[in-house]
């Protein structure tokens, strides 16, 4: 596929395949449709023939040359492929659009200092797991730090101190970026304000501007109920603080902060299913 590409990369190699999905035709005549001369025109066959585009007969003194339109049909194919993969509902594309709509509408509400406070949001999500599991998950950093960023993010850093007053530093990176030479995806700040195990939390956290600045202030409370299947758990994120350089971070909250949840629920499924059960799927 590599060659394939790199042959039809050329303008003037994609001219002559253009040319050849008319009819065969030889060297001579496809030089002067180009509007190339004939030793150029027949290097660029040969390399087109090398990458199996093409085949060529020699009839008589010339040598005539042929579209392979099954090279075309493999390249058609795998680009579908691509785009299938790209356009799959409710994939990784989808969530890019959204959010750049998201972004769009926040800039452009992001005019002075406050624009967003007083905004927030909810979420509810049941849990698989009674609430003292649910809690650790909430609070122990190496619980925390498998579910506590958006798809496609990880976590590269975790202070998370489940007393009232104690220090909380959330630092995340691309998912990919193995040995963290890409820049800082995001990096929050805060405190915890209430801790009542098992039951609630509520906490200050603070994204941090490229420059080192307060982005906003998220208040995020959390409420623990049991079932008799597990835990609900009801969050509210309410802002203050917003600055306009907020926009970018305040637009993904819903889908960001929602993707981090819906992992948590994944989470905590996996805890909570049997090993004997696991082993079998």
């Amino acid at each position: 596929m590599e060659a394939l590409l790199t042959a039809l990369a050329d303008p003037a190699r994609w001219r002559l395949v253009s040319l050849l999905a008319e009819r065969p035709r030889p060297v001579g005549v496809l030089a002067q449709l180009a509007g190339a001369r004939q030793p150029q025109t027949t290097k660029h066959l040969q390399a087109l023939e090398r990458a199996g585009l093409v085949v060529s007969r020699r009839t008589g003194q010339r040598r005539i040359y042929a579209l392979r339109s099954a090279a075309l049909r493999d390249l058609a194919a795998a680009l579908n492929r691509l785009a299938d993969l790209a356009e799959q509902p409710g994939g990784p594309g989808e969530v890019f659009e959204r959010h750049g709509l998201s972004l769009d509408a926040a800039r452009l509400e992001a005019r002075e200092p406050g624009w967003a406070d007083g905004r927030s949001f909810t979420f509810h999500r049941s849990l698989a797991a009674d609430p003292g599991l649910s809690w650790r998950h909430l609070t122990e950093t190496a619980l925390l730090a498998r579910w506590w960023t958006p798809d496609d993010l990880r976590v590269s850093e975790l202070v998370f101190e489940a007393r009232p007053g104690g220090r909380i530093v959330h630092e995340y990176r691309d998912a990919e970026d193995a040995d963290g030479s890409d820049v800082v995806a995001g990096r929050a700040e805060g405190v915890v304000d209430l801790a009542h195990p098992g039951e609630r939390l509520s906490y200050r956290l603070s994204p941090r501007l490229p420059g080192g600045g307060i982005a906003f202030t998220a208040h995020v409370d959390l409420v623990l109920r049991p079932t008799g299947a597990g835990t609900d758990l009801d969050v509210d994120f309410r802002v203050t603080d917003s600055t306009i350089g907020s926009a970018d971070f305040i637009a993904g909250i819903e889908l960001g902060f929602g993707q981090s949840l819906d992992k948590l629920v994944a989470a905590l499924a996996a805890a909570t299913t049997p090993t004997d059960m696991r082993s079998t799927r």
